[in-house]
C-alpha cells in the first residue's frame, strides 16, 4: 500500500463516484472538473453578485433566489451539486463551503480511520454567513442563522441561531 499512488486512488474515487470508466471516462471526468474550475474561477473574483449566483448555477450549485455573494466565496470544486443554497442568503468574502473532505496524499490516513467523506451541505434561507467561514461536509445552516467572522462549522446549525468560534458553538438563539 505504501507504493500505492495517492493521485490514482483520488481518481479512481472520483471516477467510481462519478460513473467513469476507462480512458475516455477518465478524459471525460478531466473535461467536467476543467469546466468547473474556469466557472469557480470566474465567479471568484466577479464583483457582481447575481451574476456570480449565474455562473455557480451552472457549475450545479442549487442557488435560491435574491442571495448575494461577495468577492472570493469558493464554493465545494470537486462536488458543486451537493451545495444547496436557500433564498435570501447571504456570504461574506472568503466564506468556504465543503461537500467533502479528503486527506488526498496521506494513504494511511485516507485508507484507516479518515477516509473520503462526501455530504451534501445544505444552507438554508436567510442564512448569513460572515467573511472568512467555513462550513464542512454534511453541515445544514439553519434557516435565519448567523455564522460569525472566521467560524468553523462542522455540525448542523439549528434555526434562528448565532454561531461563533472554532469549531463553531452555538451562542445565542435569535427571537422570532
Amino acid at each position: 500500500m505504501e507504493d500505492e499512488n495517492p493521485t490514482s486512488v483520488n481518481e479512481k474515487e472520483l471516477m467510481e463516484y462519478y460513473g467513469y470508466s476507462g480512458t475516455f471516462g477518465n478524459f471525460r471526468m478531466k473535461m467536467k472538473f476543467l469546466r468547473s474550475w474556469i466557472l469557480h474561477s470566474i465567479a471568484y473574483s466577479c464583483p457582481h453578485s447575481e451574476t456570480t449566483a449565474k455562473i455557480q448555477r451552472l457549475r450545479g450549485v442549487k442557488i435560491g433566489k435574491n442571495c448575494h455573494f461577495s468577492a472570493y466565496v469558493q464554493l465545494d470544486l470537486i462536488y458543486p451539486h451537493l451545495v444547496s443554497i436557500g433564498n435570501n442568503v447571504t456570504f461574506g468574502s472568503n466564506v468556504i463551503v465543503f461537500a467533502h473532505t479528503n486527506p488526498a496524499a496521506n494513504l494511511f490516513l485516507k485508507n484507516g480511520e479518515f477516509p473520503r467523506k462526501v455530504a451534501e451541505v445544505k444552507i438554508k434561507s436567510g442564512a448569513v454567513l460572515f467573511p472568512g467561514s467555513i462550513v464542512t461536509a454534511g453541515v445544514t445552516i439553519g434557516e435565519n442563522s448567523i455564522i460569525s467572522v472566521g467560524s468553523v462549522v462542522t455540525k448542523d446549525v439549528p434555526d434562528y441561531c448565532v454561531v461563533v468560534g472554532n469549531p463553531g458553538r452555538v451562542i445565542k438563539k435569535i427571537d422570532h
